[in-house]
């Protein structure tokens, strides 16, 4: 099972891309997916999350009201939509899997990378100012 992270490129400030995360295989319906973002001589942070039924949904501080995740589980896709991007949002975006089925969560269990199994390869975004 692989998880693919795709939709990446190079835009300008202002300018919004959709990010998406599929999974080789139907896997992702019972689980949560989340989205972290390494930036250059940075570490991993943590992006949004969408818990297995799409109830429990959450973001970084930095990017709310900006970027809004998504889930089809007919498509076996979780989709991360990224407006009014701005030069700092500029990083390799990697999706994971929540590494238990049918988890509530909260922020802090979300935003751990730790909760998560399966990585996707990740994708560069270049956000030019």
């Amino acid at each position: 099972v692989q998880l693919q992270a795709s939709g990446g490129g190079l835009v300008q400030a202002g300018d919004s891309l959709t990010l998406s995360c599929t999974a080789s295989a139907r896997t992702l319906s019972n689980n949560g997916v989340g989205w972290f973002r390494q930036a250059p001589g940075k570490g991993r942070e943590f992006v949004a999350s969408i818990n297995w039924n799409g109830q429990r949904i959450y973001y970084t501080d930095s990017v709310k009201g900006r970027f809004t995740i998504s889930r089809d589980d007919a498509k076996n896709t979780v989709s991360l939509q990224m407006n009014n991007l701005k030069s700092e949002d500029t990083a390799v975006y990697y999706c994971a899997r929540g590494r238990t089925s049918y988890v509530a969560g909260s922020y802090p269990y979300w935003s751990d990378d730790n909760n998560y199994n399966l990585w996707g390869q990740g994708t560069l975004v270049t956000v030019s100012s």
